[in-house]
């Protein structure tokens, strides 16, 4: 699955976030949701498909841990748009004053038709 697909849902930000943290179980991360265990499991197994979780089982119980090597994609993406030059607001500010300008002078315009109408208007 895509790393941003996987992240894409509210859920799975959060059990990340948990896991930045460190490594925890199922039941340590569905006390932090409010969703069932099983739902837990299907969202981590995405994050797993996804490359951004791994898991490992110690006897009876999984131990799920971020794997930071997976949002490498995510963060090149983020720093690529951070590269890119910022958009020059001052060229809005030009594009406002000729609309406005460009109002006044449609309004001027039919200001004088009403008051001067020509033969056309009046035949």
């Amino acid at each position: 699955m895509d790393p941003f697909a996987a992240i894409a849902d509210p859920v799975r930000r959060a059990l990340l976030e948990t896991l930045a943290r460190g490594p925890a179980r199922v039941v340590d991360l569905t006390a932090d949701q409010s969703i069932s265990r099983p739902a837990v499991s299907r969202h981590l197994r995405v994050l797993s498909e996804a490359g951004l979780v791994t898991a490992e089982d110690r006897g009876r119980e999984r131990h799920y841990r971020l794997e930071r090597g997976g949002l490498a994609v995510v963060t090149d993406w983020v720093a690529a748009l951070e590269l890119r030059p910022r958009f020059d607001e001052s060229v809005l500010d030009g594009l406002d004053l000729e609309v406005r300008r460009t109002g006044r002078e449609r309004r001027a315009a039919a200001d004088v038709r009403a008051t001067h109408p020509s033969q056309e208007d009046t035949a």
